[in-house]
């Protein structure tokens, strides 16, 4: 019998949570198949069996354990079983027995194809003609007929309140409990951190999107049908951000004690809403990389976030954050930075506006951005300057290319 222990995650991590096991108790396991899914503050992993055989289960799910306690326990002495076979073979029959003939089998008739409505639905004549014709889903009806029968003014109150949950009571005075994960607790520790130790300010400006809008309207086909990936807004902001933080640098350093700590290149984090809660995973040197890399480190990130796959490396060592709540309807907001790094941008919705051009109201698609930053180390000019630098490559994304405008480039100006 072999103990399996919970390993150790990280440096700054004591204790996990149990969320799920992935096997059953005394079930047969081979050597390195995933037993269990652990929850450590920082992130999700798996942990595997050291050896074949026998699974006896200790911890219970939802248990909250120390690096090192005995998650799960496996007798190794146990035989693996014999595997199934596709065909197994008659018992041998009783020479003795007398034969029985089988009765040869009736044709069936063909199935008839399902009603509109199911037929295990109970429903008036009325109710069901309803149904059918208005296309209800007769699960989002509460039936008040005698037996649980669907009467006509139930669907007539379903199609009135479409939103209503069917049973719900309503006006209900109910409470509900949740233990918080260990992912909502360093959450919770960190933005309550980063409110009480910094001395941040948000500072605001628009940009006109007009000009990335029409970019990805003529282009996007070629680029998803090249590059595999889907040309997006991230790739254009990341890019931006990373020419404004090389003529920036203060923005992309934070403080370290009584020392500054400036960064050459730049690990953008990019907060994900993830099942589990927020998560910042990092592309590495985004300086360096193409619009296309971008885009594919987005999707590659995005999608670990969402199968709570993302490892601690991943996450950690950011130097800027960009958070977009756009994608949620935010039209305007003042995001809190991540510690410890000094600023994080944040993008909004996109939403047409008039706005005065050249002493004409015209409308353009406009997006508010938003620059949270630690005034002990990022001055206002530094921080204005550093949003309208984002805002002058977003209107303008061919400058994307140099990081300055073409022509002033071949000028050398």
């Amino acid at each position: 019998m072999i103990d399996i222990k919970v390993p150790a995650v990280g440096e700054s991590i004591s204790e996990v949570t149990l969320v799920k096991w992935l096997k059953g108790e005394g079930q047969y396991v081979d050597r390195d198949e995933v037993l269990a899914e652990l929850e450590s503050e920082k992130a999700t992993f798996e942990v595997n069996a050291e050896k074949a055989g026998t699974l006896k289960r200790v911890g219970k799910e939802g248990d909250t354990l120390k690096i090192g306690d005995v998650l799960a326990q496996i007798d190794e002495s146990a035989s693996a079983p014999a595997p199934a076979s596709a065909s197994a073979p008659a018992s041998a029959p009783d020479p003795s027995a007398p034969a029985v003939v089988a009765p040869a089998k009736q044709a069936q008739p063909a199935a008839k194809p399902q009603p509109a409505v199911q037929s295990d639905i109970k429903a008036t004549p009325v109710a069901a003609a309803i149904i059918t014709d208005k296309k209800v889903d007769a699960g989002s009806i509460t039936p008040s007929g005698a037996n649980g029968k669907i009467l006509k003014h139930d669907v007539l109150e379903a199609l009135e309140h479409p939103g209503r949950t069917p049973g719900k009571e309503l006006f209900t005075r109910q409470d509900r409990r949740e233990k918080m994960s260990n992912l909502r607790k360093t959450v919770s520790r960190r933005l309550v951190e980063a409110k009480n130790t910094t001395a941040m300010l948000t500072t605001f400006n628009e940009v006109d999107m007009s000009a990335i809008m029409a970019l990805r309207t003529k282009h996007k086909d070629k680029f998803k049908e090249k590059h595999g990936v889907n040309l997006g807004f991230m790739s254009f902001f990341t890019k931006a951000t990373c020419y404004a933080l090389q003529e920036w640098p203060a923005v992309n350093a934070y403080i370290d004690g009584d020392e500054l700590v400036y960064h050459d290149y730049c690990d953008i984090s990019i907060a994900v809403s993830a099942p589990k809660g927020l998560v910042v995973p990092v592309i590495r040197n985004a300086e360096s990389l193409s619009m296309a890399d971008i885009e594919k480190k987005v999707v590659e990130l995005a999608t670990k976030a969402r199968d709570n796959k993302l490892s601690l490396e991943e996450m950690q060592g950011g130097t800027f954050t960009i958070t977009n709540g756009g994608v949620f309807g935010s039209l305007m907001s003042t995001p809190i930075i991540n510690i410890p790094q000094s600023a994080i941008l944040g993008m909004h919705k996109i939403e047409e506006r008039p706005v005065v051009v050249n002493g004409q109201i015209v409308i353009r698609p406009m997006m508010y951005l938003a620059v949270s930053y630690d005034h002990r180390i990022i001055d206002g000019r530094e921080s204005v300057s550093f949003l309208v630098r984002v805002k002058e490559l977003l209107e303008n994304p061919d400058q994307l290319l140099f990081g300055k405008d073409p022509l002033k480039a071949l000028l050398e100006l």
